[in-house]
């Protein structure tokens, strides 16, 4: 039973506000989030970064340690990705990014903060660090089909990653301003990109449900069979392996759609975009069992 409302602890606060910005979404269709992103993109995300590296006791190693095993994750949701991608004659370069790059800042961080407290929340940082270089790397890449080295230096987040490496490395402490005000924004983001998740999901529109609910099923069930593989593989146990499970189960990034509108063909994006709410829709459903399976047997 304890185990139950643990659940339900992690999930409803998360769930809730998702609901929030749906509500908003449909009472006001023309409701503006543009603040919201900017916000996140270059205050709120990269404060986020360096506040749940620095300051949640997580190390180096550990740090480095699962960045890795996220890059492999990735190489892994890749090899998946293309396989269902050939097969349903998609296009390989652009529509892949939605089943790459899981959701783990939006979704990911609060989940894991709930479920595992700062430990979990330093453990899951580290692995939506990768998601997020990759956004805007692999990501424009894929999107356009060229790489822009200027996309990377106007990347904010980069930096914060960077900045807080520095910080584990050399064992330095964050003043205490710094920690209150990037506390806050930590906070601050996490409600504002859930809300905005909801929003987003009153506006996205699936074109083609076959295909959507097919390449949903490969991003939510393929991305924590291929973490079960990894963790059986490499013996990892503990919260950490759990914080691992559960980003990688985690429905396709609503920034894949944002960078695919800004560098791909109709088309494509629209084809992104009904994976994102497809597999963000049963992510509802298979989110909990997910958690449930992390907290029996990772703790």
């Amino acid at each position: 039973m304890d185990l139950y409302l643990k659940l339900f602890e992690v999930l409803f606060p998360v769930f809730f506000v998702i609901g929030i910005g749906f509500f908003l979404g449909k009472k006001n269709p023309k409701i503006n989030t543009k603040f919201i992103t900017d916000f996140a993109a270059y205050i709120g995300t990269p404060g986020v970064i360096f506040y749940t590296i620095t300051t949640t006791g997580i190390t180096l190693d550990i740090f480095t340690q699962y960045f890795v095993y996220a890059l492999i994750a990735v190489f892994g949701f890749a090899i998946l990705g293309l396989f269902f991608l050939f097969l349903l004659k998609k296009d390989l370069s652009s529509e892949l990014p939605p089943l790459i790059l899981p959701n783990t800042g939006n979704m990911g961080i609060p989940i894991c903060l709930f479920a595992y407290g700062t430990e979990g929340l330093g453990v899951a940082s580290a692995i939506a660090s990768v998601i997020i270089l990759f956004h805007f790397t692999i990501g424009v890449f894929l999107a356009r089909k060229k790489f822009s080295f200027n996309v990377v230096i106007k990347n904010v987040p980069t930096y914060a990653i960077l900045l807080s490496v520095l910080f584990l490395y050399f064992n330095w402490k964050v003043p205490v301003f710094i920690e209150n005000t990037t506390f806050l924004l930590t906070y601050a983001t996490i409600f504002l990109v859930l809300m905005s998740l909801g929003v987003a999901l009153t506006r996205l529109k699936v074109k083609s449900w076959n295909s959507a609910i097919v390449l949903g099923i490969v991003r939510i069930v393929g991305g924590p069979a291929i973490a079960f593989v990894l963790i059986k593989l490499l013996n990892l146990s503990g919260f950490a392996a759990g914080v691992l499970l559960i980003q990688s189960a985690m429905p396709s990034a609503i920034l894949t759609y944002l960078v695919g509108s800004i560098y791909s063909p109709k088309k494509v994006v629209d084809s992104v975009a009904s994976v994102i709410v497809t597999s963000t829709l049963m992510s509802f459903i298979t989110i909990p069992i997910i958690v449930f399976i992390a907290l029996k047997y990772f703790i």
